[in-house]
């Protein structure tokens, strides 16, 4: 947890994958939590909500700490983001910051004085989950400091675009604890357990973007000015894809994180059958064999 850039900032982002039966067919209808449509900037405190189309936009606004996640924060960015789970206008999401700082870390002034028995008994923290339950991909476009909380709130995110001057890194350690959201757990699965280890045991070593480029943790790197606007390119390209589809194709690759390899291959594989029969599939095949675009309806 940390925000060695503010002391108030820092911490935790969770993980998990929905879970579907192999056993079960696919069902084409959309599962959506909690209902809702697209907010505006004046129902929060803490963040921005907007529609760009059929993209949702959430923008970290907490700029005097650096994007610091409280939980207030944390509780707008969940509320909205199942807002536009739940919204048949939105195909994608895109989760921002400020130039200076996607988010620095966890408000480390609201946790300092928990002790241990209470973290255990209310699950602190287990709201930082409620992100990997969305079903529409959410793209991170990262500017600035993604550190800490900040750096997992990121890898919680299915595609990660990076400004060039964004820096990753997990110094929770030199707060006397630990990562708390993920950073011990899928840092080593986007970079590897060599540097994942120096990265979280000495808090010192941070990735630039260029480096987590390379190393596999971003998909992109851009410049600083361009970044949400390609990122938000991205997320229309997405809205454009049947959206069932959209969902079993996040679905099984997060299962991949979850699964054997050959437990794995047999989960993608009954997807695969199962989207046989659905409109947008013979649209899909349809419109590539009659070489015109698909017009894809969903189910």
């Amino acid at each position: 947890m940390l925000n060695l850039i503010t002391k108030s900032a820092l911490l935790k982002p969770l993980s998990a994958s929905a879970r579907v039966s192999l056993t079960r067919p696919f069902s084409t209808t959309l599962v959506r939590a909690n209902a809702g449509t697209s907010t505006g900037e004046g129902e929060y405190k803490n963040i921005i909500s907007e529609k760009k189309g059929k993209v949702g936009l959430i923008t970290l606004n907490r700029p005097k700490a650096l994007n610091a996640l409280s939980s207030a924060l944390f509780h707008e960015v969940n509320d909205a983001l199942f807002k536009f789970d739940a919204d048949e206008g939105v195909g994608a999401i895109v989760i921002t910051g400020s130039e200076k700082a996607f988010a620095a870390g966890a408000d480390i002034k609201e946790m300092k004085d928990n002790v241990a028995i209470e973290c255990y008994k209310n699950n602190f923290l287990g709201h930082w989950t409620d992100i990997t339950k969305v079903k529409k991909p959410i793209i991170a476009a990262v500017n600035g400091f993604a550190l800490g909380g900040g750096c997992e709130l990121a890898m919680m995110c299915d595609i990660i675009y990076a400004g060039e001057k964004a820096v990753f890194g997990q110094p929770e350690i030199k707060l006397g604890t630990i990562p708390g959201a993920g950073g011990t757990q899928r840092l080593v699965k986007a970079v590897g357990k060599s540097k994942a280890m120096e990265i979280c045991l000495t808090g010192s070593v941070n990735l630039n973007a260029e480096e987590a480029a390379n190393l596999g943790l971003v998909s992109k790197v851009l410049p600083a000015d361009q970044l949400v606007d390609e990122a938000i390119k991205t997320a229309e390209k997405i809205a454009t894809m049947s959206q069932p589809m959209v969902q079993m194709v996040k679905e099984a690759i997060n299962q991949s994180f979850e699964l054997s390899l050959s437990s794995g291959l047999l989960y993608e594989r009954r997807m695969f059958q199962n989207t046989f029969g659905t409109h947008d599939q013979r649209e899909g095949m349809g419109a590539f064999v009659e070489k015109r675009k698909p017009t894809f309806q969903n189910k």
